[in-house]
């Protein structure tokens, strides 16, 4: 399970010293069990057969929730990584476009010598173009895709293990292709499974039986346990973003939808550039929402007025803290 640095130990500039109410909210490991799931990400060990959105409906009906989301599609014979987001981190979806990695099979149309192999596979490195297969859910356009290794793991006879890690949206079908047609032998991909897709990784996987079988044992004995260590809390994912920590009386305005302003920061994390995406924590670690910062961090560590981050998504339902800011027009989207 990714678990990075608490938002708490990353944000080192201290705006001002503040303590968080108990009565208020809760850390995201501690949350009910049905909110842990509708605050929950779960990655997929994907089996091949079905599809992508089909695995998304078996988890909705092993865990009886009505949202989830994948975050990017894998074709039906291909296995490995596909993280789904349960209920409101679906929201999270656009923050976990990035690289992945790939093993797949190779299969070469003649033999050829493994030193010439690894030379043209090499020229594949770097910007590629490529247009996506016909059947693919975009439009067939040539595109420019960076493919960042080539690992040439094993080649036995025609057939040859290879691991990739490539920019999100590079069809590793068409790579073998071209491979095979730049070797003048020609090529094929015969099986292909996902390792990694940023910012999760293959040593997180779950099977849909143990999510069934950790979802059984929750329902018929009460042991929560097994689907708290296969879910984690969404906010597990988001350490690859910066973030900011508010005082307790600016988490409620920020539900309602308002910009953060200066007065509403307890802590900062170093680093944070105008225009970057920042999520927005409780004291308690708690994901309130995710903005764009309109200061870097020394300006927001120094400023006592002005909005400092546009608020683009929340997650959090108004009402989890109580209301610390003033109802008045010209205060209603400032905290």
């Amino acid at each position: 399970m990714i678990k990075s640095e608490t938002p708490l130990e990353r944000c080192k500039l201290e705006k001002a010293p503040v303590f968080t109410n108990p009565e208020y909210g809760c850390a995201p490991e501690a949350r009910p069990i049905r909110e842990h799931i509708e605050k929950g990400v779960v990655v997929i060990d994907k089996p091949a057969g079905p599809t992508s959105h089909e695995v998304v409906a078996w988890v909705k009906d092993i865990l009886k929730i009505n949202r989830a989301a994948h975050t990017g599609t894998l074709d039906p014979k291909v296995t490995g990584v596909l993280p789904v987001l349960l209920g409101t981190a679906r929201k999270l979806a656009d923050t976990f476009v990035g690289d992945k990695e790939y093993v797949c099979v190779m299969k070469l149309h003649k033999e050829v010598e493994e030193d010439a192999l690894r030379k043209i596979s090499k020229e594949f490195v770097g910007k590629i173009y490529q247009r996506p297969p016909l059947k693919s859910a975009v439009r067939r356009r040539i595109r420019i895709r960076t493919v960042h290794y080539i690992e040439i793991k094993e080649v036995e006879g025609k057939n040859v293990l290879m691991r990739v890690g490539c920019e999100a949206g590079t069809y590793i079908r068409m790579l073998c292709h071209h491979i095979g047609l730049a070797l003048g032998a020609g090529a094929h991909m015969s099986q292909l499974r996902r390792t990694g897709a940023f910012p999760f990784a293959e040593d997180e996987l779950t099977k849909l039986q143990d999510l069934k079988d950790a979802y059984v044992f929750y329902e018929e004995e009460g042991d929560e346990s097994w689907l708290r260590k296969l879910i984690m809390p969404m906010e597990y994912a988001l350490g690859h973003l910066p973030c900011i920590i508010v005082k307790d009386s600016a988490v409620d305005a920020l539900c309602h939808g308002a910009d953060l302003a200066a007065p509403g920061i307890a802590r900062i994390e170093e680093g944070i550039n105008t225009g970057n995406r920042v999520v927005i924590y409780t004291l308690k670690g708690e994901a309130v929402s995710i903005g764009k910062a309109r200061m870097n961090s020394v300006d927001m560590f120094k400023a006592e007025e002005g909005v400092c981050v546009e608020t683009e998504k929340v997650f959090m339902k108004t009402g989890t803290y109580m209301k610390g800011w003033r109802s008045k027009a010209k205060y209603a989207h400032r905290v």
